[in-house]
């Protein structure tokens, strides 16, 4: 039904005078009528026009009315009544939706792993009226990605109405930015933290750019974040850059990709991203320890407590993987990080384990769980033919 009143309500639009008169198309005709249907020497006629003039006025009021009315609920339902398919949508223009959900990879992998389809789709479903973007280097836009992608992550995500997968353009998103003449001088080839670095420059830059949060690939969400401008302290007076939001233009955004640049060390890991987040907030706030679970807040920017994202801090990280006798609640986080940096095991979900990990995924990303790892261990089982 929505779908039709955006057609028709197109249709109307483009078929009126240029930009301005979108208006006064209806309102003039009924002038028209007026004009036509009302001398003005008859004093019938006057009374006549007196009320037409006001059939005329009400006319222009439910019209403009109904626009807005159309425009108030198209608002609220986007990504259900898009006027195109959604893979027509530049980054420009879902990112100009404002309030994105914003995931970066800056391998050259074109299979997001589970935990990176995990991050994703649990995002999904708890920001289900906000676009959640996952922008990858590995991809051309020549790349098809739908729901009949050979990639079953790419088939999973983009099945997804809210999610939409796009080309990582690093000099397009540097433009504008302190960013840009870095991006122009700095060689990939040596340095050793590329990967870590470049996530590290985009993500400031699309931000600030366009606004939004930022979450790294290996965070589950599981309810929202009530905050609009936040730092993710990962533990008492140090910053994450892991996860971390603001408005669009934000002056903190700015002088955190000036200070990227004036203090870039490519060859110390974390120097561009939580070294500098934390830096950059010291500058602006005094930094206490948290006690408890409350929250700081300094120069209208709030300083979530490590519980937020962090209630399993990083030198804990495996207990994700291990089986609890009774597991958390996490009822003071908003969402959770994995640490997958950590994780040169490799440690992995496995269906059927009982680990928190599967128990997340179950919860958070079920489509996940199910496509990627429940239905692939069944894919692997050896069948009757191969074990005689």
């Amino acid at each position: 039904m929505l779908q039709t009143i955006w057609v028709s309500s197109s249709r109307s639009w483009d078929s009126r005078k240029p930009d301005g008169q979108q208006t006064s198309w209806k309102c003039g005709f009924v002038r028209t009528i007026i004009q036509h249907t009302c001398p003005r020497h008859n004093p019938r006629g006057q009374r006549k026009a007196r009320m037409l003039k006001k059939i005329h006025i009400c006319l222009c009021f439910f019209f403009v009315s109904g626009i807005l009315y159309e425009i108030s609920l198209l608002s609220g339902c986007f990504f259900s009544c898009m006027p195109m398919p959604k893979h027509f949508l530049t980054p420009e223009q879902v990112l100009n939706l404002g309030k994105s959900i914003i995931f970066l990879e800056t391998t050259e992998r074109l299979e997001p792993p589970p935990l990176v389809s995990c991050s994703v789709e649990s995002a999904a479903r708890i920001y289900q009226d906000r676009p959640v973007i996952l922008f990858m280097k590995g991809l051309t836009n020549d790349t098809v990605l739908d729901s009949n992608s050979s990639y079953a992550a790419f088939s999973l995500l983009s099945s997804m109405k809210n999610v939409f997968l796009f080309p990582l353009q690093m000099e397009t998103i540097f433009q504008e930015t302190p960013l840009l003449q870095w991006y122009n001088e700095v060689d990939p080839e040596e340095e050793k933290n590329w990967v870590h670095v470049s996530s590290d420059a985009s993500r400031l830059a699309l931000i600030w750019k366009y606004g939004g949060i930022y979450m790294d690939t290996d965070v589950i969400s599981i309810r929202p974040i009530p905050e609009g401008s936040f730092l993710a302290a990962q533990k008492s007076r140090f910053s994450s850059n892991g996860i971390f939001g603001f408005p669009a233009r934000h002056k903190f955004i700015w002088d955190c990709m000036e200070n990227f640049v004036l203090k870039y060390n490519g060859n110390i890991w974390g120097n561009q991203g939580p070294f500098l987040m934390t830096r950059m907030l010291k500058t602006i706030c005094n930094l206490t320890d948290f006690e408890g679970i409350e929250d700081h807040s300094c120069q209208n920017i709030s300083f979530l407590n490590p519980q937020r994202f962090y209630p399993i801090p990083y030198p804990a990280w495996g207990r994700y993987y291990d089986v609890w006798d009774k597991n958390p609640d996490f009822n003071h986080s908003y969402a959770l990080h994995l640490w997958n940096f950590m994780n040169r095991n490799r440690k992995a979900v496995v269906a059927g384990s009982n680990s928190l990990a599967e128990k997340l995924y179950k919860t958070y990303c079920p489509t996940t769980y199910e496509d990627l790892i429940k239905n692939a261990e069944l894919r692997d089982l050896p069948s009757y033919e191969d074990s005689v």
